[in-house]
């Protein structure tokens, strides 16, 4: 049972000091999702909240969180009840997930939240009012990572206008800098809450309890410009700023506000005005960027820094705590530039030898991207090539391959050179970064390098040696991008072979590379053996990106072959290991293109499509702003295969046309034998009533080769789909018997269940209907066992028919109940769904017909429209699709064009006669 007074907005305070300005700033704009509210206890925050609900004519869901909120079930469990309880209606089912699902599918009852929000926002447009706003306050309470990602997640997909406000003593771990670059955040913080001169007088006399003069209260507040934390200084050391010369006529002390000023008032009215003790801890940290009493301690060589820093906080000396245990904080930044100038001129030699110790604690304590900022900025260029050479690995393999290149490109060009480590260190983040086209010249003169180390006898040939390992390895990954695969399994064996002769643990990404090698020539057991090596090894190195990527493989190749459930368990093992050891929720949090899409299709499978689409949003970013070609390929898949499974035809093929293409013309550039599209689309057609366009993409299937068994099966079984719905289901058993034996003999038990369904409907197409109920029902016991769901609702409605007739999925079982439910719930084909989208879809013109590839009608339309000189966002709202789709349109027409942008297109298109 939820707490309701936990519910209910603070009454405000009627001695509080009213703020328009403040209030002003959490009213909600165009763009902004988040009002951030951050002050230490005392600053106002609820308040000024409070305030700011009062007067707003928005929804408004408010919550008091406590330290019992800090559990992510529970602190959804509230925010859900926060909105029902101020009036959201449709959380009903939001709330039933919530209580059913395991806390690693939290995403579900997530986006059920997102969805319900969006519902009630579009159902009243007419309302500008109408959007909600979620107040959390004490948001500080909240320090579960599980729950800071879960927030991110909440607040990246929000429905425009819905505005959520955080009230924190401390910053909490969200992805800000990305939010303020996108202008989602306004920022409250001490800085921003300088008082007015009547601010000023409630804040000295009824907040500090000091009886100053109506003159003395005018000057502080025009010294201080407002600045609420000078102020509180001044009141805590016992008198104002100037008091001895309060009321003189020559006062001329007023301030602007620059930070040159701000700077000589902090060192002149505040710093000097502290105890020596004070005064030289806080010289002594300035060079910190963050604080603990440890970091301390080890800059001042000391062993009191804990108590010190607990006095600053209790005396709000410009300290910020960044948790709420007193272990970590920082110094507002204006006050830090201050005493860092003061330092640097009372003893330039200590100050650098301060900021030494700074860094080295910071790379002792495993800090390292803290400690490579702070070279940086001193452009110490020796220590961060050192620092790079023996942390950057690391780094990369830990998802900072972006920085990696960064901080590289800093050093100047004769220390990378000279460099055979920091070379290689460019070729793994640009590896990584998937630029690889980037790679070879930089091997080659790394190669060279190498060479004359060995022939010269350097110091480091040894070393030198070693790399060659590294260089191997990356070869082999190249090999494998020209479908080069002896020459990817030979360099890989060697790479095996010379492993434990190399500095840098490589075993996980060999074994990785090995597992896609298997992969790619079909052999999905010893695929399985090598993946689950890269996983164990990457943990042993502490490589998360490659434990995901190996994890979501194998989860891949698990799910296809039927193994739901162990597919489930790889990536929930796998996602906890990497959480564990890549918490910072303040970095992107690491996707594997395989494991997303993995859970995409089990989720689906198990007919959840919120938590399947929750699995896939975070993917569709990466085809929107350009991602490596087979992963491109697969997001599209998964995405279709949703939208298949959803009824969503033309959206489905859309989006796997679009994959099909890529996967044609970027065949040379993919690792991997791309999944198989055009089964798929050819469902898509039958399910619209196009049977023959169907069967012209069976022409296309059969002329294709796979070493994918999975890839292999599944084309057959649409040869055969289409085969029965031409009215020849002999031949479509002639394509299933041979398929069905190999399915059984290599344990693709999903495949296994889809061809046992078709079989059986083309069995009864023959008329032999008690062999095609028994057929039917060996398909049931497949899917019951294997907990396969869509795979049944998916099927033609005489399939659908026939398993709503058969005896067996009439017993007791929350499997068949389910089952039932589902297939009950199918709506029958009609004309208006077989004419979606493909009503204008009739045969290219011989203008068309000369492209290599013919452009589709939607490709056609879309060059229409530029032509008529629409920007990608009125193209979308004019074709009523997302401005993602217009883009692979666009993205797949230049390259049937073979163009590279708008205007080439154009001139291409009239040289052909596709546009007059």
């Amino acid at each position: 049972m939820l707490l309701t007074t936990k519910f209910l907005r603070p009454s405000a305070d009627p001695r509080s000091v009213i703020r328009p300005r403040l209030s002003s700033l959490l009213e909600a704009s165009a763009a902004k999702r988040l009002n951030l509210v951050i002050a230490p206890a005392g600053f106002g925050k609820t308040t000024l909240v409070c305030q700011w609900c009062a007067q707003s004519t928005r929804p408004t869901a408010w919550l008091s969180l406590d330290e019992h909120d800090n559990e992510p079930r529970r602190f959804w469990q509230y925010v859900i009840g926060a909105f029902e309880a101020n009036g959201l209606t449709g959380l009903e089912e939001c709330r039933q997930q919530l209580a059913q699902c395991r806390l690693e599918e939290l995403e579900g009852p997530i986006t059920a939240l997102i969805n319900t929000l969006t519902t009630d926002l579009t159902s009243d447009l007419s309302n500008e009012q109408s959007a909600w706003s979620l107040v959390l306050d004490d948001y500080h309470f909240i320090q579960d990572t599980r729950i800071q990602r879960q927030m991110s997640y909440f607040l990246d997909y929000l429905p425009p206008g819905v505005l959520v406000t955080l009230a924190s003593r401390t910053e909490p771990a969200l992805p800000l800098a990305r939010w303020r670059v996108r202008r989602w955040v306004e920022d409250i913080h001490p800085g921003l809450l300088a008082f007015s001169e009547e601010e000023c007088r409630h804040f000295f006399r009824d907040t500090m309890g000091l009886a100053l003069s109506e003159s003395d209260i005018r000057r502080v507040c025009a010294r201080t410009e407002g600045w609420v934390a000078a102020m509180q200084l001044s009141a805590l050391s016992g008198s104002p700023v100037d008091s001895t010369r309060a009321g003189g006529a020559g006062d001329q002390h007023q301030l602007d506000i620059d930070e040159r000023r701000i700077s000589d008032y902090v060192l002149s009215e505040v710093l000097e005005q502290q105890p020596e003790p004070i005064r030289r801890f806080l010289l002594d940290t300035a060079f910190c960027p963050r604080l603990c009493a440890s970091l301390c301690d080890a800059v001042r060589g000391a062993s009191d820094s804990q108590v010190l820093l607990e006095q600053l906080l209790r005396e709000n000396l410009f300290l910020i705590p960044l948790d709420t245990r007193n272990e970590w904080f920082r110094y507002h930044d204006l006050f830090r530039e201050a005493l860092l100038q003061r330092a640097g001129q009372l003893a330039p030699e200590n100050a650098e030898q301060k900021w030494q110790r700074v860094v080295h604690w910071l790379l002792d304590h495993g800090h390292v991207q803290e400690a490579i900022g702070q070279i940086v900025q001193h452009r110490d260029w020796p220590w961060l090539a050192q620092v790079l050479s023996e942390h950057g690995n690391n780094l990369i393999h830990s998802g900072f391959h972006l920085q990696v290149l960064d901080w590289l490109d800093a050093l100047p060009a004769p220390t990378m050179s000279a460099s055979p480590q920091l070379l290689m260190l460019q070729v793994w983040a640009l590896f990584f970064a998937n630029r690889v086209e980037m790679l070879a010249p930089l091997l080659s003169e790394l190669e060279d390098m190498l060479d004359r180390q060995v022939a010269d006898s350097h110091p480091d040939a040894e070393g030198a040696l070693g790399l060659q390992s590294e260089i191997s390895l990356i070869r082999s990954y190249l090999a494998r991008s020209r479908s080069d695969d002896k020459s990817a399994s030979d360099l890989t064996q060697q790479v095996l072979k010379d492993i434990d002769h190399t500095r840098i643990p490589l075993k996980s990404v060999t074994y990785y590379g090995l597992g896609l090698d298997c992969y790619g020539k079909g052999e999905l057991a010893d695929a399985e053996e090598a993946l689950k090596s890269s996983v164990r090894y990457g943990e042993v190195e502490r490589k998360p990106s490659t434990v995901l990527s190996s994890g979501g493989l194998l989860a891949w190749i698990q799910y296809n072959r039927g193994d739901i459930d162990t597919a489930l368990e790889t990536c929930t093992s796998v996602r906890q290991w990497v959480d564990q050891h890549h918490s910072d929720p303040r970095q992107p949090m690491l996707i594997s293109c395989w494991q997303n899409s993995a859970l995409t299709e089990i989720y689906r499978e198990r007919n959840q499509p919120q938590l399947a689409a929750s699995y896939l949003a975070p993917l569709l970013d990466h085809v929107e702003n350009g991602t490596e070609p087979g992963q491109h390929v697969i997001i599209q898949f998964v995405r279709g295969h949703l939208a298949f499974s959803e009824g969503r035809y033309q959206d489905a093929i859309e989006v796997l046309e679009d994959a099909a293409s890529v996967a044609r013309r970027k065949r040379a550039n993919i690792l991997f034998e791309p999944p198989a599209c055009s089964a798929l689309l050819a469902r898509c057609y039958l399910a619209t009533g196009h049977v023959e366009k169907a069967a012209d993409w069976v022409e296309q299937i059969t002329s294709e080769t796979f070493t994918n068994p999975l890839n292999r099966e599944q084309n057959q079984i649409s040869v055969a789909r289409v085969q029965v719905a031409m009215g020849q289901p002999a031949a479509a058993t002639a394509t299933l018997v041979p398929l069905r034996l190999s399915a059984e003999k290599d344990q693709h038990y999903r495949h296994l269940a889809e061809i046992q369904l078709v079989y059986s409907e083309a069995l009864a197409a023959e008329g032999k209907h008690k062999e095609a109920r028994q057929m039917l029902t060996l398909a049931l016991q497949r899917a019951a066992e294997a907990g396969f769901m869509r795979l049944l609702a998916e099927e033609s409605p005489t399939l659908r028919r026939m398993c709503l007739e058969l005896p067996v999925l009439q017993a007791p079982g929350v499997w068949n109940q389910k089952v039932l439910e589902m297939l009950r719930a199918q709506p029958e084909p009609s004309e208006a769904v077989a004419d979606v989208g493909l009503a204008n879809a009739g045969t290219p013109g011989n203008e068309n017909a000369q492209l290599p590839e013919p452009l589709s009608q939607r490709e056609i339309q879309v060059l229409e429209l530029i032509n008529q000189g629409l920007a990608n966002k009125d193209i979308a709202s004019t074709m009523g699709v997302a401005p993602t789709t217009v883009k692979a349109h666009i993205r797949n027409l230049y390259g049937k064009l073979a163009v590279g942008s708008r205007t080439e297109a154009l001139a291409k298109a009239r040289a052909l006669g596709l546009l007059t």
